[in-house]
């Protein structure tokens, strides 16, 4: 079967130090059929400048004001051609210049595929892999406990996708990927690190937000009761993580 077009977008605004790492793991890319969406925010640190340097290599650029991250990554949805979506924000890259490939190569035809992601901090070192390790076989159900997919691990069909709900300012992409999931007949696990993500974005700044925010997605897509209790397991989770880790450091 022919490779289907992925489109991927990268958000971003005033990052100047992140976005050429990021475009070039794009452009990189082994795979030929790839359409590169960059939707910038209005940036005026020199972010520009880079882009432009790649300019013609980038399918399309918008650069404007925008009301918020999901406001602009529904721009790139407007704009998307492409069979599959990948969001690749500033600062996070593609995994290997092969890996757009592979993604495809791991099976034919699928609704969604999903991989597992590497850390990095802000002086790009490894952290390893997400605490959230990805479930074997993914369906909708799985983000109950957590989101276990990181949203540059997933690569959703076109046509399942929505505009992002904008009521959520730091958590849209879980309700976003739960709408498509429910679509999905097909979900392959391709096995392997599809990206590399850059802790420390704006849920981690305002992380009270995002809980509550998580909350009542979990809640509208699971029910208030058994969310409650899946809130539950969560943190007896994570209390028997922290308990793990500080004994492994001491």
């Amino acid at each position: 079967m022919p490779q289907p077009k992925l489109t991927v977008i990268t958000i971003v605004f005033n990052n100047a130090s992140g976005i050429e790492r990021t475009m070039l793991s794009v452009l990189g890319q082994t795979c030929p059929s790839i359409e590169y969406i960059i939707i910038d925010g209005g940036s005026t640190d020199g972010t520009l400048e880079i882009v432009e340097k790649y300019k013609a290599r980038v399918h399309k650029l918008v650069s404007e004001k925008d009301k918020g991250i999901y406001d602009a990554m529904n721009k790139g949805l407007v704009l998307a051609e492409g069979d599959y979506i990948l969001f690749m924000n500033s600062g996070d890259e593609v995994y290997a210049p092969d890996t757009v490939e592979k993604v495809f190569a791991s099976e034919p035809d699928a609704d969604i595929y999903y991989g597992e992601t590497e850390m990095y901090d802000e002086n790009w070192q490894s952290l390893g892999r997400r605490r959230h390790k990805t479930p074997e076989n993914f369906t909708w159900r799985d983000f109950r406990y957590g989101m276990s997919i990181s949203h540059q691990a997933i690569y959703i069909r076109k046509s399942l996708t929505e505009p992002y709900d904008l009521v959520y300012k730091l958590s849209a992409d879980i309700d976003w990927i739960l709408k498509a999931a429910k679509k999905a007949r097909r979900i392959v696990n391709t096995k392997m690190y599809v990206a590399k993500y850059l802790v420390g974005g704006m849920s981690k700044k305002r992380h009270r937000q995002s809980l509550v925010e998580r909350f009542h997605i979990f809640s509208k897509h699971y029910g208030l009761i058994p969310n409650l209790f899946n809130h539950a397991v969560i943190a007896a989770k994570l209390a028997l993580y922290y308990v793990k880790h500080r004994r492994t450091n001491d």
